[in-house]
């Protein structure tokens, strides 16, 4: 009876200890799954080890154009596989906000737009750029695929000669092997198996099933050479104890994606490259790495629950954002200078929204939705305004042409007296109206320019004509011309530059010239421009001294004519060189920035950037001279 009794004390024991470790596998399984789950897909393609080293960036946060950037980083630098969730985050980020970007472009189109059969267009080079990226992606990935499907069939196949091989060894058809040889034959398998290589994720667990199955098999079978199956029970076991003490260590790793990391490769280890252990420490070891498996898991769970709670602020930030926007676009805004500052604010609004972070997936689509509606509704109240003022433009237009047709109706009058009164009067109503379509607007100013011009030229022309000393200064002046056609550069630049001077000077004391006859003045120029040309000065002290010169000239002659054209000119010449250095600046940013460094092309770009701003340092120095005079 005692004896029973003991036997049914120890079944209970056991039955207890049983369950004990079930309940502790069944709390553990979760973290177990995941471990198993992530190695099997790892196990299928190698590459996908990358993807816990590259930091997943707040895609949603940046630009297009920073998004683009990070998109060629990664693609030209790193596995394809490794890189496949960053790059589908990548592209939905971009295409959202690329969409938003249409929809904007559109509206504002169909707004401006009167031509009912015209088409939206609308050219966006960084998308070209972002599609070449992407494109160069899917064509490493359906590379990569193809020759990943080969290695994994041709893997297979290895790892099944390696399971017959091993399967041979235990069946005990080479009967010539010593329980040490066989040993080392197993140690020759293990090391095949460890090199084969990946097979598909679906074979994985019974593949490995059925290795191990025969590793069992094996010690099951030598369990008569006790000495050399205990000793390799110990190996195994010290390893397995070194792999549990890592995972402690694992424990207080800061950087949890890391230490789960680490974990998966130690449970890599554990099950795919060491071999069993007895059965009396067998359950208690595993039972170990099971727990501290689950205690990281826990962590990572618990890290991913913090940004899900990140993800929800982010949404709140957001529709904040989304208010403030609709309030924006509700005020009552009547001058252009407020709308100006209203886009501003919007612009602002628009930025934060794009770098407020990710929110959860489940409001992903209705955010954006309510953000682009938002933004709508901004821009319709925004055209509509504009669309007042470009009424008012066309009240501002039929003004203006008015004007046109009274100053050509005016401009061949001979009744100077009375018709030059209202000549400018004319120009100060012109003055007084407002801004007029742009595509009108070169035209009608050159028409009544011209019309102008021609009056008053011709008013000047007449007077002049009356003007016996300006006669007298012409001839005086010929006279001058024909004698200075003789003379010659010394060879001295301060006695040469010195002479010029003078006869600059000289030149001036002669007084006006005839309207008719200020042809003179540019025969004289040229002359300077010979004598110049000849002389060492930098570009720069030429143009200026030879400016200066016709400068005088229009002065001394009261040529207003001459000064406004010249002022025309200039700041023509000053928008064309800024525009140029724009266009050239905004090129270089296009270009990787990888590609910069030695490229000669962006070199050649540069010098040609740096002659620009020299120029227009030139013209706006000329034009400071002009609003002097």
């Amino acid at each position: 009876m005692l004896e029973e009794k003991n036997d049914n004390l120890q079944n209970a024991d056991g039955q207890k200890e049983q369950e004990s470790q079930e309940n502790v596998i069944t709390i553990n399984q979760s973290a177990l799954d995941e471990i198993d789950n992530s190695n099997a897909e790892e196990n299928e393609d190698d590459s996908i080890q990358d993807k816990h080293i590259i930091p997943m960036l707040d895609y949603d946060s940046l630009t297009m154009e920073e998004l683009t950037t990070e998109l060629d980083k990664l693609v030209h630098n790193h596995k394809v596989m490794a890189i496949k969730d960053h790059v589908e985050e990548i592209r939905k980020s971009f295409m959202n906000q690329y969409h938003h970007l249409i929809d904007e472009k559109r509206d504002e189109f169909n707004e401006s737009n009167t031509d009912e059969t015209a088409t939206f267009e609308y050219h966006f080079p960084l998308k070209n750029k972002f599609d070449a990226v992407y494109d160069d992606y899917k064509t490493n990935r359906n590379n990569h695929y193809n020759q990943l499907q080969k290695n994994l069939k041709n893997n297979l196949t290895v790892r099944n000669e390696i399971i017959e091989e091993l399967k041979n060894l235990v069946d005990g058809t080479d009967e010539t092997l010593s329980i040490a040889d066989m040993f080392k034959k197993l140690n020759d398998i293990r090391e095949q198996w460890k090199n084969a290589g990946a097979i598909p994720r679906d074979k994985y667990n019974i593949v490995w099933n059925n290795f191990h199955f025969h590793i069992e098999r094996f010690y099951d079978l030598i369990h008569l050479d006790k000495e050399a199956r205990d000793q390799d029970f110990k190996n195994n076991l010290e390893q397995k104890q070194v792999i549990i003490e890592r995972a402690k260590a694992l424990l207080d790793e800061a950087d949890i994606l890391k230490a789960f990391r680490e974990l998966q490769l130690l449970h890599r280890v554990w099950k795919e490259e060491i071999g069993p252990v007895d059965r009396e420490h067998r359950e208690a070891i595993w039972n170990e790495f099971s727990e501290i498996t689950k205690q990281i898991h826990d962590r990572r769970e618990a890290f991913f629950g913090q940004a899900k709670e990140r993800e929800v602020e982010n949404l709140a930030n957001k529709n904040e954002i989304i208010a403030q926007i609709v309030a924006l676009g509700n005020e009552d805004i009547q001058s252009h200078n407020g709308w100006q500052s209203q886009i501003k604010k919007m612009e602002a609004l628009r930025e934060s929204f794009f770098k407020a972070g990710k929110v959860p997936a489940e409001v992903t689509e209705d955010t954006w939705a309510a953000f682009k509606t938002a933004v709508r509704n901004f821009n319709v109240n925004k055209n509509a305004f504009y669309k007042d003022i470009k009424h008012e433009q066309q009240e501002n237009l039929s003004k203006k042409l008015a004007l046109v047709e009274k100053a050509e109706s005016l401009k061949d009058s001979e009744d100077f007296k009375a018709t030059t009164p209202i000549m400018k009067q004319i120009q100060e109503d012109w003055k007084k109206i407002g801004h007029v379509p742009r595509k009108y607007s070169d035209k009608i100013w050159k028409d009544f320019k011209d019309a102008c011009n021609h009056y008053f030229d011709r008013m000047h022309a007449v007077r002049n004509a009356e003007n016996e000393d300006e006669v007298q200064a012409f001839d005086n002046k010929k006279e001058y011309l024909e004698n200075l056609k003789s003379f010659e550069l010394t060879g001295n630049h301060k006695t040469d530059l010195d002479a010029i001077k003078a006869h600059i000077e000289a030149w001036k004391s002669l007084g006006r010239v005839p309207f008719n006859r200020r042809h003179i003045e540019g025969k004289f120029n040229k002359i300077l421009d010979a004598l110049f040309e000849k002389l060492s000065l930098s570009k720069k002290d030429t143009e200026m001294m030879k400016f200066n010169a016709k400068l005088d000239q229009w002065v001394e002659n009261d040529d207003n004519r001459s000064l406004e054209k010249e002022q025309f000119f200039i700041r023509k010449k000053i928008d064309e060189v800024q525009n140029e250095i724009f266009q050239l600046e905004n090129n270089i940013q296009f270009i990787s920035s990888s590609s910069k460094g030695e490229n000669p092309f962006i070199k050649e770009v540069e010098k040609n950037i740096e002659r620009h701003k020299e120029e227009l340092k030139l013209w706006k120095e000329k034009l400071n001279k002009l609003r002097d005079i």
